[in-house]
């Protein structure tokens, strides 16, 4: 990798949307043939630093790094002097002397942009409190295997207006779909990163609205998303938000109203009963688990990318 010129992925929006078709394409080929994306890391040495729990992406992105040919090295904050107060301009620079790439899954959005302005090695969120852009591309792999081309089709999101959520609509609407979220009131996306969605969904053909009754966002769409009432960090907060999301959770008479062919996605782990059921979420119209697989192949490209191991159809501006 160059540590010149190094290229990041902390937000959907750092794609165009030809790279981020590029990419999904990148993750379906590494899908079908472990081969497919050569080995761009060889020889190289990718750090996984966690700030937070993780089953899906340590395991997905740990084993990509490794199936490209690089050496995994998992690093918790607890392990680490930045757990100690180090500051984070520098930890950046002493792991950029170490390693080819830093994948980071943190709280606030300014520890990434930290590790980017003082270190010199490729950054990748793994998940921060503002994005999972990682995520959001297994999403879209899976709904484009489950329901064909995405650009014209519906999206819901059911629930809080999380990162997941924000990251999920940016990329879907980037593709030319109609994202639509349903969030109780006061829960609604951060409205900066709202904003920006909706400007991307517009480059893309697509859009991006908000309101609040389940059963509008679900008409006619595909893919029906959504995520547990309290993330990490938020369980204080889970009576409160118990209360405020009754009505919002995804069972089959809510996807009964949306196409027939929808599906039900979950970034998991989730609560059964809660924000969706047990006989949705095991239920033939579940592409969780799918879901959860599609975790390594689009970290895979993820990495080929960074790595500059991708033809790249239209760089940002």
């Amino acid at each position: 990798m160059s540590h010149h010129h190094p290229r990041h992925l902390l937000a959907v929006a750092d794609l165009s949307a030809a790279q981020l078709s590029a990419l999904l394409d990148a993750a379906a080929a590494f899908k079908a043939d472990r081969d497919a994306l050569g080995q761009p890391l060889a020889g190289q040495h990718v750090g996984l630093l966690f700030e937070k729990p993780s089953t899906r992406t340590r395991v997905s992105t740990e084993v990509a790094v490794a199936a490209l040919g690089g050496h995994p090295v998992v690093l918790s904050a607890g392990e680490l002097q930045l757990g100690r107060g180090e500051p984070i301009a520098d930890t950046a620079r002493v792991l950029s002397g170490y390693l080819d790439a830093l994948c980071v899954r943190t709280f606030g959005q300014e520890r990434l942009d930290g590790l980017v302005a003082h270190g010199s090695v490729p950054v990748i969120n793994l998940l921060s409190d503002a994005e999972h852009p990682l995520q959001a591309l297994a999403d879209l792999l899976t709904v484009r295997e489950r329901v064909g081309a995405l650009a014209g089709r519906s999206l819901a999101w059911i629930g809080d207006g999380n990162n997941v959520a924000v990251s999920l609509a940016t990329a879907a609407g980037m593709l030319g779909m109609r994202v639509r979220l349903a969030c109780p009131s006061g829960y609604e996306p951060d409205a900066r990163a709202l904003a920006a969605a909706q400007r991307a969904a517009a480059d893309g053909g697509g859009a991006v609205e908000v309101g609040h009754d389940p059963g509008w966002a679900v008409a006619e769409a595909v893919a029906v998303a959504t995520d547990v009432w309290a993330s990490m960090g938020q369980e204080e907060q889970a009576q409160e938000r118990e209360r405020a999301f009754a009505g919002y959770t995804v069972d089959d008479a809510l996807l009964d109203r949306a196409a027939p062919e929808a599906v039900a996605l979950h970034c998991l782990p989730a609560h059964r009963g809660e924000e969706i059921t047990a006989a949705v979420l095991d239920g033939p119209r579940s592409a969780a688990w799918q879901e959860a697989d599609n975790r390594l192949p689009t970290a895979a490209a993820a990495l080929a990318w960074v790595a500059g191991a991708l033809p790249d159809p239209e760089p940002r501006a």
